[in-house]
């Protein structure tokens, strides 16, 4: 996007021109050259926009999710959101994070590899500090963790994996599962050093203390589903998801319906005085001959014939043949 000058820079601009201090043919000169952009091999930018543009809106989601499980969780203010997405060599991302921190080191099957989730010292020890009572106060002592602090951040860390698979549902189906919680980046080596990475930064509000959440997809662990995270592979599956839905709605609809089926026993013909004169105990003589099956009609149609009988204390019709219909 160009920039868009000041007016006061419009007017000095105008003044330079006017006094002659700048010429409007070096200024045409200068826009006709050809500008060189440099470009750095290392930091090859493998995700399309349109994935990168995905992957924020999964992310969206799951900031969205973690606010209200940990607000109904640590019963403080919370606010999560996504504050930028980027791609960048792995190093660079092990090198700007701090040197002691919190890290989730994680699978996520069917994606084959591991994936890194860095929590703040301040956003771990304010959530650690409102479970065990406290009123969420950061104090940054991650060098030296108790077993009793590592196993309920791992346990945490499991529900924000919770809440990770659920935000991911809509393109695939994983099941992350916690590997190992370290302190120290330069001890973990997930993919290469050039690798590119996408590095999702959430802004994390725990009630007073405020940090960062970044999690770090390598590009070799998410190759394979790279093309569900098109805009037009996404709505293609959810017009699709729609219209299964909204076939199976029908069908339960349908299948629900009540449907009167009736047991024709047979036509016979009186004349209205007889009609009139019919008492208690009277038989009426029908054209249906005790050896042929009877029809059975279901809304008005002729569908199966059957013959009658009983079925314990009920009286029953047994189907014997399906009517098919013509071509």
């Amino acid at each position: 996007m160009a920039d868009v000058l000041s007016q006061g820079e419009i007017d000095s601009l105008l003044s330079a021109l006017s006094t002659g201090e700048m010429d409007v043919d070096e200024l045409k000169k200068e826009e006709t050259e050809k500008k060189i952009k440099s470009y750095d091999f290392k930091r090859a930018l493998r995700f399309s926009k349109d994935q990168v543009r995905s992957l924020s809106r999964i992310h969206e989601n799951f900031a969205r999710l973690l606010t209200t499980t940990f607000s109904a969780q640590l019963r403080t203010f919370v606010q999560i959101s996504v504050a930028s997405v980027d791609q960048l060599p792995y190093d660079e991302f092990i090198r700007s994070i701090p040197k002691m921190t919190l890290l989730n080191i994680f699978e996520a099957y069917p994606l084959d590899g591991r994936l890194l989730m860095e929590v703040n010292p301040n956003i771990g020890y304010a959530m650690l500090d409102r479970l065990l009572g406290g009123k969420g106060t950061s104090i940054n002592k991650v060098d030296n963790l108790t077993e009793i602090e590592t196993k309920i951040m791992t346990q945490m860390f499991q529900r924000m994996l919770d809440t990770f698979q659920s935000a991911w549902e809509s393109v695939l189906d994983i099941d992350p599962e916690m590997q190992d919680l370290e302190v120290n980046p330069q001890f973990i080596q997930m993919v290469s050093p050039n690798e590119t990475v996408v590095v999702i930064s959430l802004s994390t509000t725990i009630g007073e203390t405020t940090g960062m959440v970044n999690i770090c997809l390598p590009h070799v662990v998410l190759e394979e589903i790279l093309p569900k995270l098109s805009v037009h592979y996404w709505m293609q599956t959810k017009k699709k998801q729609r219209d299964e839905t909204e076939i199976d709605a029908l069908e339960q609809t349908v299948k629900s319906a009540p449907l009167l089926m009736q047991a024709i026993l047979g036509y016979s013909e009186i004349t209205i005085e007889e009609f009139l004169n019919l008492h208690e105990g009277d038989v009426i003589e029908l054209d249906q001959n005790i050896h042929e099956p009877l029809l059975l009609v279901t809304g008005g149609e002729p569908k199966y014939y059957g013959q009658p009988g009983q079925l314990k204390s009920n009286m029953a019709i047994q189907i014997t043949e399906e009517i098919k219909e013509g071509d």
